[in-house]
């Protein structure tokens, strides 16, 4: 097969001269020989596509994290979805539909956003939802900055029982927007607001559960925001709203999470979604894109996108955002979960998480030398310090069939999340509804293998 060059001769001549160059070898000159490819790229024939499917099933059969039975969490869970979700999500109509900035050729995707919307507000407890986001870091991001365009300070209080992953993220956008970032460190696994000055403070950031699954309580949070005039951000487990309060009956101003749980699959940590909801009177400070309903002009119900993100290009210096793009195919699949389960679906999945958590740490208080970080009261992943080092117990334990937890030590790093004791043998564990009673205890009894071993 001949090489396409979009350029002509004539005019790679006139791009050698103007670099002062005699060759197009000479643009590649400062390349060690040894990283030159002298002969090519040796690929392989075609195969038929039954041969096609036998070698990549091949490539899937050596993904042993597939098999096992999954107690890892952190951000990321091991949710059930429904076969109605994949046949559903799935189809053309949604798949092969482009961000929709013609609402008018794309009515069904905008109402199926429409709808993840609804539900989304009833989740987060929130009046005013947009059309998604990449992730629930990317929603701290996107709230830190509305917060700051709202409040007119750069002063961001966060705790410690926020995710790492997010923390990260919003102190590498801190460089860039000026954003001064600090930490509350936690006390017992819970944030201790006693030991930072809120003064001057834009935004009050909590998570519900925290990082550690422990359950926060938001309204010292609340007050701190009402006492310093700053917005409140929640950054909630959606799944827990099928049981305790929502980040909006906790006074929050700002609603953010990870959809994931709802129709995503793992996949290696993405694609996700980003959650992201606020009080109404914020609205016109609202990143990304909104959903609304109107009427055409023969009386019709239509769908439209509004107050989205090229609106607020044109706004100039009075934009929060620039964000101009959002997860419609992870929201339309949230949707659909979201719709399948109903109110007392969602109840049953927070509950069976929930139950399952709490039978396991129960549990797994009989095998010697473990010991659970906080006695802090938790809703479906909790953290245990181990007698051996926490990586060592996954590796052990994956080869009994189990992905055992996250180790502290691992995903952390050098986040502050001021636990005492030896992080490197911590290790958060996570119950979703899909794990049954007799999963449980198997997962206990190989636990107390590896560690007596």
């Amino acid at each position: 097969m001949a090489d396409y060059i979009p350029h002509t001769t004539a005019e790679v001549a006139d791009m050698l001269e103007f670099l002062g160059m005699n060759s197009l070898d000479d643009l590649f000159a400062h390349i060690p020989d040894a990283l030159k490819l002298s002969r090519g790229i040796d690929i392989p024939a075609g195969v038929s596509e039954p041969d096609a499917a036998v070698l990549f099933n091949e490539f899937a059969a050596r993904n042993d994290a597939a098999k096992l039975l999954c107690f890892a969490g952190a951000g990321a869970y091991d949710h059930e979805v429904p076969p109605v979700v994949k046949a559903l999500g799935s189809r053309s109509e949604f798949v092969t539909a482009y961000t929709p900035y013609q609402p008018e050729v794309a009515q069904g995707v905008l109402q199926a956003v429409f709808e993840f919307q609804t539900l989304v507000s009833r989740i987060s407890g929130l009046p005013i939802p947009n059309a998604s986001l990449y992730d629930a870091a990317t929603g701290l991001v996107e709230a830190l900055n509305m917060a700051s365009g709202v409040k007119g300070r750069s002063k961001m209080i966060i705790s410690a029982g926020v995710h790492p992953h997010w923390r990260q993220t919003a102190h590498t956008f801190a460089r860039g927007t000026g954003h001064e970032i600090v930490e509350v460190p936690l006390v017992n696994g819970l944030t201790d607001w006693s030991a930072v000055d809120c003064t001057n403070a834009a935004a009050i950031v909590v998570g519900y559960p925290n990082f550690l699954g422990l359950l926060e309580d938001v309204s010292v949070a609340r007050s701190l925001a009402d006492a310093n005039d700053a917005l409140l951000i929640v950054g909630a487990d959606p799944i827990a709203a099928g049981l305790l309060k929502t980040a909006g009956q906790w006074g929050a101003d700002i609603f953010i999470g990870e959809g994931q749980p709802f129709g995503t699959a793992l996949s290696y940590g993405g694609p996700y979604l980003g959650l992201f909801a606020c009080a109404e009177e914020l609205i016109r400070k609202l990143p990304g894109r909104i959903v609304g309903e109107t009427v055409d002009t023969e009386g019709r119900r239509a769908y439209v996108t509004t107050l989205r993100a090229r609106e607020q290009d044109i706004r100039r210096e009075k934009a929060t955002s620039n964000i101009c793009s959002n997860q419609t195919l992870m929201a339309v699949t949230a949707a659909i979960q979201l719709g399948w389960l109903g109110t007392a679906g969602l109840r049953e999945v927070a509950l069976s998480c929930a139950r399952g958590a709490h039978y396991l740490f129960e549990e797994l208080k009989s095998i010697e030398g473990v010991v659970r970080l906080s006695d802090e009261a938790f809703f479906r992943e909790f953290c245990v310090e181990l007698p051996i080092a926490a990586e060592v117990a996954i590796v052990e334990m994956a080869k009994r069939g189990f992905l055992a937890g996250v180790s502290l030590a691992q995903l952390c790093g050098d986040s502050d999340l001021s636990t005492p004791g030896d992080l490197s043998r911590k290790m958060l564990i996570a119950v979703t509804e899909k794990r049954t009673k007799s999963e449980i205890d198997a997962y206990v009894s190989a636990l107390r293998e590896v560690v007596a071993s």
